[in-house]
């Protein structure tokens, strides 16, 4: 018994879900002092308010705001996939959030100016957003620009492009693109009777199980094929990959055209289901994509983990509404869940902590196991 806990602490899976549990907790203790300090006498209640989140619900409204929480996650798992994916290659995609708006864009004016069924819509999104990944690729290896520095610039540039093509598709009297139930429902994601399931939620649809079947296929390219390990070598080491005989710069490139095409499959997965339409009037990039950084890190860069923490953020983010808002602000969801991102950024100093305290203990075990040998020795 002793030796099976033993391998567990070992492993790499584990360690990474025990770092992560503890950012959780860590950001729920604190979100749960903010609560304190602003009124103690609620606090208890409004942080379980927030835990429950869907759960507090009876019966067939619990389903129904359930389909909106998963509908919810699958553009923060997209995202996510997009950045590990980048990642794993050696690349710090933070483009991310320009992707996903690209692939927003080219999702819906291919449904609302050109009258395309959901299948094109989708597949444009993705194209948009794959040539945007491209030219950070391109930069990156052709004039050795960081994908960093060309991934925020072009974060900005591609959301007030979207914002001006986009307006060419608003509602005359709002800054709201069109409705796709209205002017295009052949636009709209088929649900294929999952919505049945929820309550009759119209809004949950084949995006979930796609979500999910994405994930599967990012961990097989990385870790089953050739390919993901080409890709995986020129990150790890550049030189050595084209040394090899590899085409590195071909790979960076298309590394960050998938990651391009996932973060903007993200977007046509939220925005062709009708949940909302696309504001041509904001002025920050959407927030999604950068919470997809921080799902993907949570999740231990690991396209299973990034779905379980993808739908937690999302989780804490619906129970947010069930504060009492007379005493506390919705955004205390805001607050927790943006503490468990920033704390996040630890999951690989717990890991390094947490090692470091196995390989001293293992030294300890092994000076005593060579002082009892000795001392076994000198009697003899």
């Amino acid at each position: 018994m002793k030796k099976e806990k033993t391998s567990l602490i070992r492993n790499d899976g584990f360690q990474t879900l025990l770092a992560s549990l503890i950012c959780i907790l860590g950001g729920i203790l604190v979100g749960f002092i903010a609560l304190l300090i602003i009124e103690p006498s609620g606090a208890v209640e409004a942080i379980f308010a927030v835990l429950k989140s869907f759960f507090r619900y009876p019966g067939k409204l619990m389903l129904k705001y359930f389909g909106q929480t998963l509908v919810r996650t699958v553009p923060l798992i997209m995202c996510a996939l997009s950045v590990l994916f980048a990642y794993k290659v050696g690349m710090f995609n933070i483009g991310v959030a320009g992707q996903y708006v690209a692939g927003a864009c080219g999702c819906l004016y291919a449904a609302l100016a050109w009258n395309l069924p959901w299948l094109p819509c989708l597949l444009i999104g993705m194209v948009a957003a794959a040539v945007l990944g491209a030219i950070s690729g391109v930069l990156k290896t052709q004039c050795n620009v960081n994908v960093v520095i060309s991934g925020i610039m072009l974060n900005w540039i591609t959301l007030y492009l979207t914002n001006l093509i986009l307006g060419t598709v608003k509602s005359p009297n709002s800054p709201y693109t069109l409705a796709l139930q209205g002017k295009n429902p052949s636009a709209l994601l088929p649900s294929m009777g999952l919505g049945a399931f929820f309550n009759n939620e119209k809004s949950v649809t084949i995006a979930i199980p796609l979500a999910v079947i994405m994930a599967v296929v990012v961990w097989v390219v990385l870790n089953k094929t050739k390919f993901g390990y080409e890709l995986k070598a020129t990150g790890n080491n550049y030189h050595a990959a084209k040394y090899a005989g590899m085409k590195e710069n071909r790979n960076i490139i298309m590394t960050m055209m998938i990651a391009g095409a996932l973060a903007g499959m993200g977007a046509g997965l939220l925005f062709l289901t009708g949940i909302e339409d696309w504001e041509t009037t904001i002025s920050s990039v959407p927030a999604m994509g950068f919470n997809g950084i921080a799902v993907a890190f949570l999740g231990g860069l690991s396209p299973l983990g990034s779905i379980l923490s993808a739908f937690f953020i999302q989780y804490i983010t619906t129970g947010g509404g069930n504060v009492d808002l007379q005493v506390y602000c919705s955004q205390i969801s805001s607050l927790i869940s943006s503490l468990i991102i920033y704390l996040c950024a630890f999951v690989a100093f717990f890991k390094f902590f947490l090692q470091a305290q196995i390989r001293k203990r293992d030294e300890k075990k092994a000076a005593a196991l060579k002082a009892a040998e000795n001392k076994e020795g000198g009697e003899g």
